[in-house]
């Protein structure tokens, strides 16, 4: 349940850190790679069955 509700947040701050709205586009992609990282390790966590 953690793991899913884990997984939900960081797919939204995936979305939020996305260079198309005005707040953001001087940042590049550099923060949804990091986020981006960070969702593929949840999902393998939980496919390994860790969380």
């Amino acid at each position: 349940m953690l793991g899913t509700i884990l997984l939900v947040v960081l797919i939204l701050l995936l979305i939020g850190a996305l260079p198309s709205w005005p707040h953001s586009r001087s940042w590049g992609y550099a923060p949804t790679g990091g986020i981006g990282i960070v969702v593929i390790v949840v999902i393998v966590l939980l496919v390994m069955g860790v969380i």
